[in-house]
């Protein structure tokens, strides 16, 4: 069986702050300009209000089956998918969303020419402080597991690899004591897949060793 590689889905291969900018758009009719570039959550980066009652809810509304099957990619994210797809790594995304999206989700990220080879849907919050997704990936034992978000790997099983995408920081969650477990970290997935590969290209891929 081909090895697994779990991968989330924003942050690592969807671009969830452009994703939010055209929310707003939908909801209210005006593109917010862009405040801080390297704010990690979305609220930061853009200059947008603190939502509350009516106006929360106008915006929540928008996050619908379309929002979530229209988020664009990542820069470098699908060529970097399809070099660790044709090196022999089966590729299945992971992320905290509602469930009633994940069809929608993986059609985004087929029509996007993302090669994935599913998509599991887990709850936002875990249970005893563990990742919401951890039962899963310790279930489904890849060989590595990319998540932009250092909670996520909280009672996850340590014999899988743990990548973290160190993107924007201002406001990040990544931090703290809980980086000692993380195995490697890259600014984002093309780099993970340009340090990843070297070492684990499989042999079939390979035809040059075979003639050794």
């Amino acid at each position: 069986m081909e090895p697994i590689i779990a991968l989330d889905a924003d942050g690592v291969l969807l671009d969830y702050h452009k994703a939010y900018r055209q929310a707003w758009l939908r909801a209210f009719g005006v593109l917010p300009a862009l405040k801080d570039p390297d704010a990690y959550w979305p609220i930061d980066r853009w200059d947008v209000e603190l939502l509350e009652g009516e106006r929360l809810a106008q915006f929540r509304a928008v996050f619908d089956g379309e929002f979530w099957s229209t988020i664009p990619a990542i820069d470098g994210a699908i060529e970097a998918c399809h070099n660790l797809n044709n090196a022999g790594f089966r590729l299945i995304c992971v992320t905290a969303m509602d469930e009633k999206f994940s069809l929608a989700r993986h059609q985004n990220l087929l029509n996007l020419g993302f090669p994935i080879d599913s998509v599991i849907a887990t709850p936002h919050i875990g249970n005893n402080g563990f990742s919401p997704k951890a039962e899963v990936l310790n279930q489904l034992k890849p060989i590595a597991f990319i998540d932009d978000y250092l909670p996520y790997f909280n009672g996850v099983d340590s014999s899988i690899h743990f990548a973290l995408i160190t993107r924007e920081v201002n406001g990040s969650p990544n931090v703290g004591p809980e980086l000692n477990r993380i195995q490697s970290m890259h600014t984002d997935l093309a780099r993970f897949a340009d340090w990843w590969l070297p070492a684990h290209v499989r042999w079939a891929h390979e035809p040059a060793l075979k003639e050794k």
